[in-house]
């Protein structure tokens, strides 16, 4: 069976999808060694109307995979948060390419500014490495006390308190992309539709 899989910029013809995605989020926030923040449908609204969210869906118009985009620190850092993958999808490369664009995104929306990540996954650290993220130590990251507090929700948090932010079970990263440079050192570039085709 093929699959044809679009990556793009999620629009508001995509709304219908943000009770799933954010069901997605909260199971697998559940889910042991994930470190993924809970995020409302409110939330999760907004990102796709500001134009900072990338969604996938198949052929037949099925969600497939989210993410979106956070800055802090007055735009000077970036992150890529609540990477999910839809399971019907999951096995076939969906989250690095959903990843890939998303960072492109980044790039395009606020250039210059430090993206960067806290996750425990080992798929997704795989996935950073591959696009040039480094792991760094938490003093790195913004002190913006709003991303912190997004932290909360996490089933970690309570061990980024005890040690004054700095140390978690989550892995931070960071990929300064000086000049004008992105991806692995290659030019940036401006894409809009990302296609995959899948058998």
């Amino acid at each position: 069976m093929q699959n044809d899989i679009e990556i793009t910029i999620a629009s508001v013809k995509h709304l219908e999808y943000v009770p799933r995605i954010e069901q997605a989020l909260i199971e697998a926030s559940l889910q042991k060694n994930t470190g993924i923040a809970v995020r409302s449908a409110a939330y999760l609204t907004a990102k796709i109307m500001e134009g900072k969210s990338v969604i996938a869906s198949g052929s037949d118009g099925e969600w497939a995979g989210f993410c979106y985009i956070e800055s802090w620190g007055h735009s000077r850092f970036v992150a890529n948060s609540g990477l999910v993958i839809s399971p019907a999808f999951r096995g076939m490369g969906l989250a690095g390419e959903i990843k890939k664009r998303a960072l492109e995104l980044s790039m395009e929306l606020f250039p210059g500014a430090k993206l960067f990540g806290l996750t425990t996954s080992l798929a997704v650290m795989k996935i950073n490495s591959r696009l040039g993220y480094q792991p760094v130590t938490f003093s790195e990251l913004t002190d913006d006390e709003q991303f912190w507090k997004g932290c909360e929700t996490c089933p970690y948090y309570d061990i980024l308190v005890r040690t004054r932010r700095t140390h978690c079970l989550c892995t931070a990263m960071i990929l300064d992309p000086a000049g004008d440079k992105g991806l692995n050192g290659e030019k940036r570039r401006s894409v809009v539709n990302v296609k995959m085709n899948h058998t």
